[in-house]
């Protein structure tokens, strides 16, 4: 029971990672009917970021404070206006093809540009174990867990207490209304991918030093986010973080006691699983979406 718990506890630390990505998903969705399938590589890049930044002399939180400046201008920004506006206009395939590829071009790009190697980077928390009722946690899981799930209420505290939170609801319900109601959608749909690259640094900064900053490293995280999201309810930012969640959780059971081998599998059969009895996620909504 004790290794029970221990995994279960892990399996929370990781979900809270796989939650913040997913969640990005689901902003881009309601906001702007985008899917980003390059969500992990968003993850990696800011991780490369706070590499370069730290070579040039930065210390650690410095240098995360200047790649979320620099990925709210090249993950938001330049996403947005270079990728998403023009291409939404006809319809959701060229976002879907355009991200995949988007995708595949960061991924090959960090490689030929950077390094193909894994590189260590440094934890946000110290390396330091705690024994609670014969169950050993580190505080590099405390702290991701506590840090990540901050971040998600933090997010839809945003969104649901806030004048443009609820400005960026609107316009995730109805476009046409927002306008009519006097609501700038442009500037409101910005704001949803600046949040997204964010949540993305956030990320990178959670998950780097365990699985290392490796140019590949966003296509599993980005692959179980999607699914995470999926699970959870793609139309519901809470959805998001019990999609995360599970897979962490599941995931990690499944390696201890059925096998290592079949970790990765794990979130895609839960996907089917869930796909095929609730197809708007376990905390979704049916909703009609004009496209």
């Amino acid at each position: 029971m004790t290794d029970f718990f221990q995994l279960f506890f892990s399996g929370l630390a990781t979900g809270s990672v796989y939650a913040l990505a997913a969640l990005g998903f689901t902003l881009l969705w309601q906001a702007s009917g985008t899917i980003n399938f390059a969500q992990g590589e968003f993850v990696m890049l800011p991780a490369f970021m706070m590499l370069g930044f730290q070579a040039a002399g930065l210390s650690l939180l410095p240098a995360f404070v200047a790649t979320c400046l620099l990925a709210v201008f090249v993950l938001g920004w330049a996403f947005k206006r270079g990728i998403a506006d023009p291409l939404l206009r006809f319809g959701m395939m060229p976002i879907v093809v355009a991200t995949i590829g988007l995708s595949i071009a960061m991924r090959n790009g960090v490689r030929a540009g950077y390094s193909a190697e894994a590189h260590p980077f440094p934890s946000l928390f110290a390396d330091k174990l705690f024994n609670i009722a014969g169950v050993t946690i580190t505080l590099a899981d405390i702290g991701t867990l506590v840090f990540a799930l901050a971040l998600v209420l933090v997010t839809q505290a945003f969104l649901s207490k806030t004048v443009t939170g609820r400005a960026m609801q609107a316009v995730a319900q109805n476009t046409e209304s927002a306008t009519v109601l006097g609501i700038n959608v442009p500037r409101m749909i910005f704001y949803t991918f600046a949040i997204n690259a964010l949540l993305a640094c956030a990320a990178a900064l959670l998950v780097a030093p365990v699985y290392l900053a490796k140019f590949d490293m966003g296509e599993g995280l980005g692959t179980k986010a999607f699914f995470a999201a999926i699970i959870g309810g793609f139309n519901n930012s809470r959805g998001a973080l019990l999609g995360g969640v599970i897979v962490g959780v599941a995931e990690n059971l499944a390696a201890a006691y059925i096998s290592p081998s079949y970790k990765d599998a794990v979130a895609l059969v839960l996907f089917m699983i869930v796909i095929l009895f609730k197809p708007q996620g376990l905390l979704g909504k049916k909703e009609m979406r004009k496209v």
